[in-house]
């Protein structure tokens, strides 16, 4: 019996009866003022249903099984973009007037357009040399934010047990405070290098890519003895894609195509919290 979650900011009852319709659900359970499940849907209409539910605004989970949240082990989170609200790199280059260079590079990197992820960071990175420390300051405090749900979700489910990885392209200096701030229990991420209070315009050590981020996972899944069934990884660009296929709970959140089409779930329009409907309390379908 195959169920559909169903959520958005504003859930009404017309876009959930179209839906509830179109997959000729066998019932409907509310979850909250926001999501609905339906219970024992046509499966064969599942293409139909995730496009319709795309262009109503409603962000749609097929769930086989429904688990409780403590059955899972792992949450890892991409940062930019996806625990928080900016790409650190973009804003940093803001300060020293090449924001649109550094972003251009960004976005054809999460797209996947530039295949080298070590090579495009370096080439970022290298923009950035003379932005001094309070530069790096004034982005954590004035422009980073948590994307909306954030805490809800790692508060949720560090109280159900799981692991909490925070696994990034970005750089220390943010991942680090975060980790601090969230009580998360990993932190991985590039060390920018700094000499007299200024960026030097390189990276030391290897750079965390997509290979990296993978092999973070994979290592803390195997301390920890986690199944692929047991992982929630999200993510939202290119870099995130080999971390997601570690994970049964692959969320491409806000994603880029490429990583909508190869994730198990997708949020465009809910919070980060949206997650924890797909779950369970008591392991109760």
């Amino acid at each position: 019996m195959t169920h559909l979650v169903l959520q958005a900011p504003t859930l009404d009852n017309l876009r959930v009866e179209k839906i509830a319709a179109l997959a000729q659900a066998a019932s409907l359970k509310p979850i909250n003022n926001t999501a609905v499940k339906l219970q024992n849907i046509d499966v064969s209409a599942r293409a139909d249903i995730a496009a319709q539910c795309h262009d109503l605004g409603i962000d749609a989970a097929f769930l086989d099984t429904v688990r409780p949240l403590a059955d899972c082990k792992i949450l890892a989170m991409d940062m930019d973009s996806t625990l928080i609200n900016i790409e650190c790199i973009d804003e940093i280059a803001d300060m020293v007037g090449r924001k649109a260079e550094v972003s251009a590079i960004t976005e054809a990197a999460m797209r996947g357009e530039i295949k080298d992820f070590s090579e495009s960071l370096r080439r970022r990175v290298a923009l950035l040399e003379g932005v001094t420390v309070e530069a790096l300051e004034r982005v954590y405090s004035e422009r980073l934010q948590l994307n909306a749900g954030a805490e809800k979700l790692i508060k949720t489910v560090q109280t159900a047990g799981l692991k909490t990885m925070l696994v990034s392209g970005g750089f220390t200096l943010f991942t680090e405070r975060l980790k601090a701030r969230l009580g998360l229990d990993e932190a991985h991420a590039n060390t920018l290098e700094i000499i007299d209070g200024k960026l030097t315009g390189r990276v030391l050590g290897p750079i965390v890519d997509a290979q990296g981020k993978a092999d973070y996972l994979t290592a803390l899944a195997q301390r920890t003895g986690a199944a692929s069934t047991q992982i929630i990884a999200m993510g939202d660009g290119a870099n995130d894609l080999k971390m997601l296929s570690l994970a049964e709970y692959s969320v491409a959140y806000r994603a880029k195509p490429v990583v909508r089409e190869q994730a198990n779930f997708a949020l465009s329009f809910s919070g980060l919290d949206a997650v924890l409907n797909w779950f369970c309390p008591n392991g109760a379908a």
